[in-house]
C-alpha cells in the first residue's frame, strides 16, 4: 500500500514556511505522495469548511514541487466543473512538466452551491460540465492540433493548439461516492474516496476491483486522524489494505503547526512497511 500525506494548506497554520517544512518532511520520512484541496470562495457563516482560509491548490503543489524531488502531488479534489477546464488544463499540464511527472489529478463535482453561484458555474449541470471537461482537458493534452466539439462548456475548440504538452500522461482518480461518481471513476484511471463508512470500504472496494480488475485502476481513500489512538489507526490502515484499498491519503485534524509535523512523524511509524 502507497501512502499519502496532505499538506498544511488550510487555516490559520497554513505558511509558506509551513506548507515547505512539511513538503520536505514528508519526504524525508518516506511517504509516497503529498495532497490538497480545494475551496475557492465560501459564505461567511458556512459551518463547513471551518476556515476559509485556502491556499490554492495547483499553487500550493508547484511550490511543494520546486522543495521536493520525488513525492508525488495530489489534488483531493479538484472542484472542475467551477472551472473552465482549458485554463486549468494549461496549468496542470505546466505543473506536470514543472514536476517532471508527479502529478495526480483527483477530480470531483463538488457539493457547495453557493460557491458555484458566486463562481457564475451552473451547480444543477455540474456532471455534465465535469465529464465534458475532463475529455476536453485530455485532448488538449494529448492532441496537436485539436479540435473538441462541445455541448454544455462555452468553448469554440478548432485546429488550435496548446503547448507544451505533458512529458507523461496525468492520472485522473474520480473523488465522491455517489453512483455517478463511482460509475465516472471506472472511466478513468482510479477512484478517490472521502469520508466512507467503515463499513461500507470492502464493498465498495470489491465493486470497483470487479469491473476494473487492471492493476493500473487504484483505488485511494482519505482518512482523517486526530493523533489521539495509534493502534487504532494501524488497525485502520490493515483493515483498508485488506479490503483492497491500494493507496492511502491521511489528513490530521492538528491545528498548530508544531502538532501537525507531530502528527505526520506519528502516522509514518504507523503505517505498514
Amino acid at each position: 500500500m502507497q501512502f499519502g500525506v496532505h499538506l498544511p494548506h488550510i487555516g490559520r497554520k497554513a505558511s509558506p514556511a509551513l506548507i515547505r517544512q512539511a513538503a520536505e518532511q514528508a519526504e524525508a520520512v518516506g511517504f509516497d505522495d503529498v495532497w490538497v484541496s480545494e475551496h475557492i470562495i465560501v459564505p461567511a457563516d458556512a459551518p463547513y469548511p471551518p476556515s476559509p482560509a485556502f491556499y490554492d491548490p495547483v499553487l500550493t503543489l508547484t511550490w511543494a514541487a520546486a522543495c521536493t524531488r520525488r513525492v508525488r502531488l495530489g489534488t483531493s479534489v479538484l472542484v472542475l466543473p467551477m472551472r473552465h477546464p482549458l485554463p486549468l488544463a494549461k496549468e496542470l499540464a505546466t505543473l506536470q512538466n514543472l514536476s517532471e511527472g508527479r502529478l495526480i489529478l483527483g477530480a470531483g463535482v463538488g457539493w457547495m452551491e453557493a460557491e458555484f453561484a458566486a463562481l457564475g458555474a451552473p451547480f444543477h449541470e455540474r456532471g455534465r460540465h465535469m465529464d465534458e471537461g475532463l475529455a476536453l482537458m485530455r485532448a488538449v493534452w494529448t492532441q496537436d492540433p485539436v479540435t473538441f466539439p462541445t455541448r454544455h462548456i462555452p468553448a469554440l475548440v478548432q485546429n488550435m493548439r496548446m503547448q507544451p504538452l505533458p512529458c507523461a500522461p496525468i492520472p485522473v482518480w474520480i473523488g465522491g461516492g455517489s453512483e455517478p461518481a463511482l460509475a465516472r471513476a471506472l472511466r478513468h484511471d482510479g477512484w478517490h474516496g472521502s469520508r466512507v463508512p467503515p463499513e461500507q470500504i470492502a464493498p465498495l472496494a470489491a465493486r470497483l476491483r470487479a469491473q476494473r480488475p487492471d492493476p493500473g485502476f487504484t483505488l485511494s481513500l482519505r482518512l482523517r486522524w486526530d493523533g489521539a489512538d495509534e493502534p487504532a489507526m494501524a488497525a485502520s490502515f490493515a483493515a483498508c489494505a485488506a479490503a483492497g484499498i491500494q493507496h492511502l491519503l491521511v489528513e490530521p485534524q492538528e491545528r498548530s503547526p508544531e502538532a501537525w509535523l507531530h502528527a505526520v512523524e506519528r502516522i509514518a511509524r504507523t503505517r505498514p512497511t
